[in-house]
């Protein structure tokens, strides 16, 4: 199946100028639009998430669809595809509502001339908040239509249907016209109204059920396009000196020696020292040969030392959910528990590093970028270059992972600005150690918990703390009478205590807080002496969680008993993007050495409606692999601002050898909204292996990742 996420148009031929509603309709030929009016999709957005700026929105309209002459459809869509699957589910959400063939649909994903404005894609938002307005765009589409085929069939509305690109009369199928005809020719711009009723869950033929990738031949094939395939006339590669540590001033620069080598390019800029070559590899040979000395200040804070400073620098928290009185709760405790749990910091580590391919021509710049972010790049490249925004065009090919990781657009700048410098379109690909050195890392946390439970053996209190994490996760979902949890920081912004950048990271501060309310839980379990799943439910109130929870017991075939019941058995429950998930690990641990394997992985969720449900086995299956990196090995060493991972040979991220059997159950929840995917059924993976390590020798790891050198010094302390 051919690819068509930029149409049949070569949009290099396009200039970086601003296109209006009309030079739109004017490229893109005649069709039908249909726009979203400003301010519908983005007070969506700023009822949920409070991001809602209206300065950076376009003035004219923020969503639309074009139904084409030729009765294809045109879904345009300011989220880009990164592996997640979005570029299948939001086509299967307009193609239903539109009644059109899910192959129909033609995908046009983060450019910046042509979609409409969005925030980003993060925080699996891209169905849940994206797709209820573009299923009323779709549904005044079709309505549209039938309004065109009323004068065209010459037959009253309410006398016609639609099925896959036709309108036909209810009483004579016969008598048709198909999209194509009625969009020939015609220009038509509708705003959307949002009065059209949508279809319900059993007029579905297409949301819920499993369908191919829309990328999936293109990449099997080699075909799809990734930042760093962009070729262009004349185009350079850049190699850019970097210092060996974040905090390290340069003292001399000598560029002597790289300028002796034929055809290439020095750029001085600053703080930007690049070599410029037609081939990569000249350009990494001229570069090592500059010159260069840094001075880097002693630092006693590393990997290991981070934990207390960070609580020694934490600020006053924010209460973020409070019930009942505590001193009442530990009142009325048998068994009061406290403990500490510690987190490291983790890379992104994507397969695709940050790659960006510019090109300036006088007051105007193209950049195909490596971003999850395209418009705010849009943003970022402008201020940078002194250019006019509508000036800057960012065309957003394949993502190559991102995870959170690739929004800060620091190597979009570099090539932005080495462009302009060198006259000429340049591409920035970061080394693996570029890729480690400047990533912004998943924050180390503290998490500080303390809790009782009563006589019947039901959790009677609840003091959680958590320390630049955030609170992503952090809300209690057990049914505890007395319970208060405090974020003390995310770690973010100008005043971050952390030694180098920290963001985002898959579910971020999810993974961290799941990890240390789920290993507290089967502690307190443990210690009422009450089998980890029951304990779980009898402490439960939550009929969502609760399902979630009996289906992946059911599906692992649980039997109940008291922990350490030496059989490797571990749960973790949590909530991310709206849906609820439940996990169940089995892990074998060698006593001599402490190695941990994993056998196998039950995850359940409930995510409402599943668009894809092939597509979102797959995010779970893939958030269960990547948890196995963060639960088991990944863990950033560093010394001061010096990063000392800098590639796979010390990092360790999972391999196929590591990958267990995988079960996954998606409960039926059509009726209920679609929820996000992306995330949630990673945010269990720390909690449940640890709890497993528990069940299978009674060694209690408080710190992740749950290495072998911890499980052993676990065992030790008994």
């Amino acid at each position: 199946m051919k690819d068509h996420n930029y149409l049949d148009i070569d949009f290099r031929d396009i200039s970086a100028n601003h296109l209006d509603r009309r030079d739109f309709i004017r490229l893109a030929g005649g069709g039908i639009f249909i726009f979203m009016i400003i301010g519908h999709f983005p007070s969506l957005l700023a009822q949920r998430e409070g991001r809602f700026n209206p300065h950076s929105l376009p003035t004219d309209f923020n969503a639309f669809l074009r139904i084409g002459e030729n009765g294809r459809v045109s879904l345009f869509t300011g989220k880009i595809e990164m592996g997640q699957g979005v570029i299948t589910s939001l086509a299967q959400m307009l193609a239903d509502e539109l009644d059109v063939t899910f192959n129909s649909v033609d995908m046009v994903m983060g450019d910046t001339n042509l979609c409409p404005w969005d925030m980003g894609t993060f925080g699996s938002m891209s169905t849940r908040f994206f797709g209820p307005p573009l299923r009323e765009a779709a549904a005044e589409g079709r309505q549209v239509l039938i309004e065109l085929a009323s004068e065209y069939l010459k037959s009253p509305a309410d006398q016609l249907m639609t099925k896959d690109g036709i309108v036909y009369k209810r009483l004579n199928k016969k008598q048709y016209v198909t999209y194509g005809q009625l969009a020939k020719g015609k220009a038509i711009g509708r705003h959307a109204t949002g009065k059209v009723p949508l279809k319900t869950p059993d007029q579905f033929k297409i949301m819920g059920k499993s369908f191919l990738r829309h990328d999936s031949f293109v990449k099997v094939t080699g075909e799809a396009k990734y930042a760093g395939d962009i070729r262009l006339p004349g185009m350079l590669y850049a190699a850019i000196l970097r210092p060996p540590a974040h905090d390290a001033k340069r003292t001399s620069l000598d560029l002597s020696d790289a300028k002796k080598f034929d055809g290439v390019q020095v750029i001085d800029d600053g703080d930007l020292v690049a070599v410029l070559h037609p081939l990569p590899d000249v350009a990494e040979k001229a570069l090592s040969k500059v010159k260069v000395t840094y001075d880097i200040p002693d630092s006693n804070l590393n990997d290991k030392t981070i934990f207390d400073y960070l609580l020694k620098v934490a600020p006053e928290g924010e209460t973020v959910a409070v019930t009942g009185n505590q001193q009442r709760g530990e009142k009325d405790s048998v068994k009061i528990i406290e403990k500490t749990y510690l987190d490291g910091y983790k890379a992104h580590a994507p397969i695709e590093p940050h790659t960006a391919t510019a090109h300036v021509e006088g007051d105007k710049i193209t950049v195909w970028p490596s971003s999850q972010t395209p418009f705010p790049a849009k943003e970022q490249v402008a201020e940078a270059l002194g250019f006019k925004l509508e000036n800057v065009h960012i065309i957003s090919p394949f993502v190559g992972g991102g995870f959170g990781g690739k929004s800060r657009n620091l190597q979009v700048i570099e090539a932005a600005r080495l462009s302009k410098l060198a006259g000429k379109p340049v591409q920035v690909a970061w080394t693996r150690a570029e890729e480690f050195f400047h990533d912004s890392f998943r924050p180390a946390a503290v998490v500080k918990i303390k809790s009782g439970i009563d006589k019947t053996g039901k959790l009677s209190f609840w003091d959680y703390h958590v320390y630049f994490a955030g609170s992503r996760g952090a809300t209690e979902f057990y049914s505890i009478p007395n319970s208060i949890t405090v974020s003390h920081s995310t770690g973010r912004g100008e005043k971050s205590p952390h030694p180098f950048a920290v963001g985002a990271w898959r579910a971020p501060g999810n993974n961290t807080n799941t990890f240390a309310r789920e290993s507290q839980i089967e502690i307190m379990a443990s210690e009422a002496g009450i089998d980890p799943y029951e304990f779980r439910m009898m402490n439960l109130t939550d009929q969502k969680m609760k399902r979630v929870l009996k289906a992946a017991a059911d599906k692992f075939g649980w039997k109940p008993a008291k922990g350490p019941s030496g059989r490797g058995f571990g749960i973790a429950c949590g909530i991310d993007a709206g849906t609820s998930v439940a996990t169940i690990a089995e892990v074998e641990v060698n006593k001599q050495t402490g190695e941990i394997r994993v056998k196998r992985v039950v995850a359940a969720q409930d995510m409402g409606l599943a668009v894809n449900p092939e597509g979102a086995t797959i995010q779970m299956e893939g958030c269960i692999t990547m948890g196995l990196g963060y639960a088991l090995e990944e863990d950033i060493r560093f010394k001061g601002e010096k990063i000392l991972d800098l590639n796979f040979d010390t990092y360790d991220i999972p391999r196929f050898s590591w990958v267990p059997k995988i079960e996954t159950v998606i409960l039926d929840a059509k009726n209920d909204p679609p929820q996000g995917g992306g995330e949630p059924a990673i945010v269990t993976m720390g909690g449940a292996i640890a709890n497993a390590v528990f069940d299978a020798v009674g060694a209690r790891v408080l710190q992740m990742p749950i290495t072998a050198e911890r499980v052993r010094e676990a065992m030790k302390q008994g």
